[in-house]
C-alpha cells in the first residue's frame, strides 16, 4: 500500500466536527443572560449619554440661532459652556465604550469558558479527533453547533 492511500484511509476514519463561535455568542442562553446583564448595568449610563447629546444640540441650536442678536460676551459664555460641555460629553463617552469594552470581554471569555467545556465532553463522548472553530467553509454535516448550544442551554 502506498503512502498516499495510507493517509487517504486514515482521513477517512477521522473524526472531525464544527463550532461556529458567533452562533455561540447569538443563540446560546449564556450568552443571552449575559448580553441582558450588561444591557441592564450599561443602560443608565446609556440614557445619561443620551441626555447629553440632547443638551448639547440644543445648545448648538440656540447658539446658531441667536448668535447674531446675542451679546458678545453672552455668545462668548454660550460657546464655552457647549465647548466645556462637548468635551465632558466626550469624555464620559470614551469611558463609557472602553468600560463596556472591558465587561463584554469578561462576559464573553465566561460564555467561551463554558463552551469550550461542553466542546470537550462532546468530543469525549461521541469520539472526535477534531473539533474546529471559526473556519473559512465547513460542510453542515459536520457543524455541531446546535449540540453545543443545548448543552449549554441543559447547564452541562
Amino acid at each position: 500500500m502506498s503512502a498516499m492511500s495510507l493517509t487517504a484511509v486514515s482521513a477517512a476514519e477521522l473524526k472531525v466536527g464544527y463550532v461556529d463561535t458567533q452562533r455561540i455568542f447569538r443563540d446560546a442562553p449564556a450568552a443571552q443572560r449575559a448580553a441582558k446583564k450588561l444591557e441592564t448595568e450599561f443602560s443608565r449610563r446609556d440614557q445619561e449619554l443620551q441626555r447629553m447629546a440632547k443638551q448639547l444640540q440644543g445648545l448648538q441650536e440656540a447658539l446658531e440661532k441667536n448668535a447674531v442678536t446675542m451679546a458678545e460676551s453672552e455668545r462668548r459664555a454660550k460657546e464655552k459652556e457647549f465647548g466645556d460641555l462637548s468635551r465632558e460629553f466626550q469624555r464620559r463617552q470614551r469611558e463609557f465604550r472602553e468600560d463596556l469594552n472591558l465587561r463584554q470581554n469578561e462576559e464573553n471569555a465566561a460564555v467561551i469558558e463554558k463552551a469550550n467545556r461542553a466542546i470537550k465532553q462532546i468530543a469525549e463522548s461521541d469520539k472526535f479527533d477534531l473539533i474546529l472553530q471559526d473556519v473559512v467553509w465547513v460542510s453542515p454535516r459536520l457543524d455541531i453547533t446546535e449540540r453545543v448550544i443545548k448543552a449549554l442551554s441543559d447547564g452541562k
